[in-house]
């Protein structure tokens, strides 16, 4: 009996803790958003540098302990001597200038408002030398949030500047919508192209509420104001009128493409049908192959490359939230790649 009580104790005890910590988490991140609004923080790393300073640690952990002290030495020498070069100003030619971005899609585009302020600070310095890279993956979403997404990368071209887009992963849909608004599109080999298609899903219970004889009501003003619903019975006429509706932005999405890639067979491509990086330079969806890193290890031996990030400050109710979400995220993820790693697996 004492040991049941012991153990209802203890049971208690790390419940009673839970909760405070999940109470202190809620707190911290209701707090952080109350001060997010207006405060966002534009965050600019020189990849140059950051790639300089990788490169000669590399050096100085490879190298002979007693080649070590000289090899530090002579790094000290070079950072002098482009001080010098830096302070000597008009006597020396300036590099062109790389920005580079990052937007990673999801259904809403959710990242476009932060992408938008973004690509306003870059408008605001950049020079018709200068060059914009977007490191972009989306598997695409919805219409309206990526068409005004494709909008903001267009306001690039129509400042002046050119604009490249890497693809590492997947640019599909609206994320291909995005993509076709650059001067150049690179890809890997394996990315995943093109989907240039529209699709809906509306699910319909209207049989089963039918059954257990329960009414839905739809009251609208306008013909079609409601053509699929869910509760309600579905008619011909409105099944006409949504893949009108559909088919109608599909044309919409194919006029944008092609205005942006005259090159393409649009009605070939299309389809819907997606292609990998290998395949899609064929037929004109990109222009060449590669990852993004290759090529801003290319860039960085003419021009300065800086990456560009506006985010919110980080606040200990934002870091503590941003922990919880990530140790979540993990475990989904890994438990995931199990799953996926098991569908190889020779039965």
């Amino acid at each position: 009996m004492s040991e049941w009580i012991a153990e209802m104790g203890t049971f208690l005890l790390q419940t009673t803790i839970v909760m405070v910590l999940l109470g202190l988490v809620a707190l911290l991140m209701l707090r952080s958003k109350g001060t997010q609004g207006s405060d966002l923080k534009l965050y600019i790393e020189p990849l140059n540098e950051q790639r300089l300073a990788r490169k000669r640690r590399l050096k100085a952990a490879a190298s002979e302990p007693g080649a070590r002290k000289q090899l530090i030495k002579t790094f000290r020498r070079e950072d002098k001597k482009r001080q010098k070069a830096a302070k000597q100003g008009d006597s020396v030619p300036s590099k062109p200038r790389v920005w580079v971005l990052d937007f990673q899609g999801d259904l809403k585009a959710s990242q476009t408002e932060h992408f938008g302020q973004e690509i306003s600070a870059i408008i605001d310095v950049a020079t018709a030398e200068d060059e914009v890279v977007v490191r972009l993956e989306s598997a695409g979403g919805l219409v309206h949030a990526y068409g005004l997404a494709a909008a903001q990368l267009d306001r690039l071209r129509s400042a002046g500047l050119t604009t490249t887009v890497c693809i590492d992963k997947v640019a599909a849909s609206g994320g291909y919508m995005m993509a076709c608004t650059a001067q150049h599109v690179k890809a890997a080999p394996f990315a995943v192209i093109g989907s240039i298609g529209v699709v809906a899903q509306v699910p319909n219970v209207h049989r089963l509420l039918k059954r257990h004889d329960i009414d839905v009501e739809l009251l609208t003003a306008g013909k079609y104001k409601r053509t699929l619903t869910v509760m309600g019975e579905n008619t011909e006429e409105g099944r006409a009128k949504f893949l009108d509706d559909l088919e109608n932005t599909h044309q919409l999405f194919k006029r944008y493409v092609s205005d942006h890639r005259p090159q393409m067979d649009i009605d070939t491509l299309a389809t819907g049908e997606i292609w990998y990086g290998s395949e899609a330079v064929s037929n004109q969806l990109i222009d060449s192959l590669g990852t993004s890193e290759a090529y801003l290890v290319e860039r960085m031996a003419e021009a300065k490359v800086y990456s560009v990030k506006l985010e919110r400050p980080k606040t200990m109710g934002r870091r503590l939230g941003l922990a919880v979400s990530s140790g979540v995220e993990s475990a989904m993820l890994k438990a995931l790649s199990v799953l996926e790693a098991s569908s190889w697996q020779r039965r």
